[in-house]
């Protein structure tokens, strides 16, 4: 059954228009609707795209769910593919049937497209604590820089003020 709904979809996802490089509309459409679902899934910490994507990441703050989330959508059947981190500790089989059953779900209630493969690859297995500290980008690290350089020289400006007006008062105390 499954391989005839593979072979079938082969054929059904051409489009009448070649594919370009770029991901076409209808792509994006079921790319994002795949992303929002998955948020849902308990023991799924997230999504992972491929080094680029990745790269991306760490350097600015992205809250783009099409991330890792691959599709192909042809005229009513989609096929899904996604690289995946998991929690520590968590049934990673019972993730996999979660994440097969919300994708299905929710393309077919929003679009009316039949879901007839999802793939998904564990990339990697981390607690949430790890996750959090790998979430951390390069700009979320500047920022963090800049406010704690911004409070210290605040500081320092307070104490030589402090320092300027003992000795105004003590000069005036002299006077």
């Amino acid at each position: 059954m499954v391989q005839e709904n593979m072979k079938a979809f082969g054929t059904m996802a051409e489009k009448e228009t070649p594919k370009t490089k770029e991901t076409q509309p209808e792509d994006k459409v079921v790319q994002k609707i795949v992303g929002l679902a998955l948020e849902s899934v308990d023991g799924l910490l997230s999504v992972e795209g491929g080094f680029f994507s990745n790269l991306t990441g760490k350097l600015i703050n992205t809250d783009d769910v099409t991330t890792g989330v691959d599709v192909e959508v042809g005229k009513t059947q989609v096929a899904v593919d996604l690289k995946v981190v998991t929690e520590y500790r968590k049934n990673v089989p019972d993730i996999y049937e979660k994440i097969k059953e919300v994708i299905r779900k929710e393309v077919a209630a929003m679009t009316e497209l039949e879901v007839v493969e999802v793939n998904v690859t564990v990339t990697d297995i981390k607690t949430k604590e790890q996750q959090k500290e790998d979430d951390v980008s390069i700009q979320d690290r500047v920022t963090s820089a800049a406010q704690t350089t911004g409070k210290f020289t605040s500081e320092q400006v307070d104490k030589v003020k402090d320092k300027v007006e003992d000795n105004t008062d003590k000069e005036a105390r002299v006077k």
